[in-house]
């Protein structure tokens, strides 16, 4: 069959298909025009979450990071390519790990003009989810070579080329790094495109692997020098490696780790030395000083030296000022309610402040993240041993004046009475629970939900709750996954000594969203756990779709806090955005444009609620 009447024929099955529901496997009549397993499941994804074929909308981010590990690598590569191939019809595209072309040759200069025409530039994201079926987005979903071409495009806009990409995967950490792609007119299409491709990223990933190993040399020769001229604590890490000498053994653990590199980053972003106050897990506070190793556009890792201050060698040598680490004190104020973010020690001033006020407590937050946990700690301080009943509104709608009649009968009896999913509660019982809430014994009823704010009459109850605190999402108090996964490995593990997180692993965790927030995480762990078979957990045990978080660079750091301070001044100006302008010290436009950049959205932002 010729290109252009199979080109015909699949655009034909293309309409029938997509004006159905995209079966599970490729129906014979399709079959026959090569529409292959690959891109039917590709197809099913899109329409599974609901993006349709004639939207033209990409993420675009302005300033975005380039992956120095992934560019040093590929652009020798694509710089011959290109100019193996100058002014011919295929463009040469590089994408990060996230999916956002970073670099791009366009070929001629018809074809550029194609390709802005169909936004496929630099800085625009063509993740799956956002773009649909493409070489780009789809390599990384499939996590192999993937080839697009004409009307197998899910997308529209998209129909008129062919793209064929591959995922550049590190050779050591088996991280996807990004991927490499060639683009062309679906009438430029040739066979030898694919293994094109295919060697051009079997040499980009022997140059990672090359650069590895000249950046483990550079960190190992530095670890030693310093070894040999202290006695006290040395680590010397990048993203991938981790060395450490007898002394700093003894100080770190796993989620330590993490935290050095996370604030090395921070403190040489701007120089090449810094010198600081820490706070590691233990409650042990150290002088670190920590030196870039390699240059400032090549940095190989950084070298950390500690002293502990009861040491008589504790004084840090020559160099700026010692400042306290802006990394908030871990708390042990409160039982059951570990972190060290900033978030968490919000939570528990705000847990101190409502048991000092014995009256019914309302405990929001968004699905997952530890409502009713919160809740069994606050029941615990007013009440010790005291029996707690938990009763779900959900289960309401099946009785709801036997529900109602349970509540009436613990509180009676003295317990600590907790009402899970109350803005769920039947709208008729609504008015009686009113009452209930009103005459409740001091400190004895607790409720949670997920927000104040709904004109519904379940709603409308929470407002009879005098006090209320939010429990935060887990993806604003990430630092504080170091502390939860210790805690939520040991309820599902019975081998002693407890299985740890590696260095690795919890910065990738610590990478990720968490939408389940702390429930998401405890479900992952528990998978974690019994795949590490009692070993310590590394990231080949996380199940497959949680193994990709991506670096945290020192860049993607200070990003996230920036988004964490603007997220909490809209919030606590209930999204006014000149008032939370204001308060930051910028103009509108400038929080606007940060706002986009962050992905910030403003309909969804963290409640803020206090003791009223």
């Amino acid at each position: 069959m010729r290109r252009d009447e199979h080109e015909f024929r699949l655009r034909e099955e293309r309409e029938r298909v997509l004006d159905a529901e995209i079966p599970d496997e490729v129906p014979p009549e399709v079959a026959r025009v090569a529409l292959r397993r690959e891109i039917l499941s590709s197809w099913r994804r899109c329409q599974q979450i609901g993006m349709t074929p004639t939207s033209e909308d990409v993420p675009y981010r302005a300033e975005f990071e380039r992956p120095n590990r992934l560019l040093r690598a590929a652009l020798p590569v694509i710089d011959r390519l290109a100019e193996q191939m100058a002014d011919g019809p295929v463009s040469i595209l590089l994408a990060d790990s996230e999916a956002q072309i970073i670099d791009r040759r366009p070929g001629g200069r018809e074809l550029e003009k194609l390709l802005d025409r169909a936004l496929v530039c630099p800085g625009f994201v063509y993740a799956e989810e956002f773009t649909g079926t493409n070489g780009v987005g789809s390599a990384l979903e499939e996590r192999r070579p993937f080839m697009v071409s004409g009307a197998e495009h899910f997308r529209e806009i998209l129909q008129e080329f062919t793209c064929i990409g591959s995922p550049v995967v590190h050779p050591i950490t088996g991280a996807v790094e990004g991927v490499l792609d060639v683009t062309c007119r679906v009438g430029d299409t040739h066979e030898a495109l694919k293994p094109l491709v295919l060697a051009a990223v079997r040499e980009i990933e022997s140059n990672i692997l090359a650069d590895a190993s000249k950046r483990e040399r550079m960190l190992l020769e530095r670890f030693v020098r310093a070894g040999r001229r202290n006695t006290h604590a040395v680590i010397s890490l990048n993203e991938d490696v981790v060395m450490a000498n007898t002394a700093a053994s003894q100080l770190l653990d796993a989620s330590d780790q993490a935290m050095l590199w996370d604030w090395a980053c921070t403190v040489l972003s701007s120089r090449d030395e810094a010198v600081g106050e820490l706070r590691l897990s233990r409650d042990l506070v150290v002088q670190a000083r920590a030196t870039r190793v390699g240059d400032r556009g090549d940095t190989a890792g950084v070298l950390v030296e500690m002293r502990t201050p009861n040491r008589p060698d504790a004084r840090p040598g020559p160099g700026p000022r010692p400042a306290r680490s802006s990394r908030p004190r871990k708390s042990t104020g409160l039982d059951g309610l570990v972190g060290r973010s900033v978030a968490a020690n919000r939570l528990r001033s705000d847990v101190e402040v409502a048991l000092a006020v014995p009256q019914p407590l309302l405990v929001c937050g968004e699905p997952g993240t530890g409502k009713l946990h919160v809740a069994t700690v606050v029941h615990r301080r007013r009440a010790g041993r005291d029996a707690l009943t938990v009763l779900d509104a959900l289960s309401a709608h099946d009785d709801p004046k036997g529900w109602i009649a349970r509540i009436t009968t613990s509180l009676d009896r003295g317990d600590t009475v907790v009402l899970r999913h109350l803005d769920e509660v039947p709208d008729e019982i609504a008015p009686r629970i009113e009452v209930i809430v009103d005459d409740a014994p001091p400190g004895r009823l607790i409720a949670t939900a997920r927000a104040r704010g709904s004109a519904t009459p379940a709603a409308r109850v929470l407002d009879h709750f005098p006090v209320s605190i939010t429990v935060p999402p887990l993806r604003y108090r990430r630092d504080d996954i170091a502390d939860l996964a210790p805690v939520l490995i040991a309820a599902h593990s019975t081998r002693r000594p407890i299985p740890r997180l590696l260095p690795t692993t919890l910065r990738t965790l610590t990478a990720l969203d968490w939408p389940g927030n702390v429930r998401e995480l405890e479900a992952v762990l528990a998978s974690a756990v019994v795949r590490s078979m009692g070993s310590d957990i590394a990231l080949e045990h996380l199940p497959p779709e949680y193994r990709s978080g991506g670096d945290r660079t020192g860049g993607r750091s200070l990003r996230r806090a920036e988004r964490d301070i603007v997220v909490q001044a809209l919030a606590e100006c209930n999204g006014n955005k000149a008032a939370a302008a204001d308060r930051l010290g910028v103009a509108r436009s400038t929080l606007y444009r940060k706002m986009r950049m962050l992905g910030i959205d403003e309909k969804r932002l963290p409640p803020v609620t206090a003791p009223r």
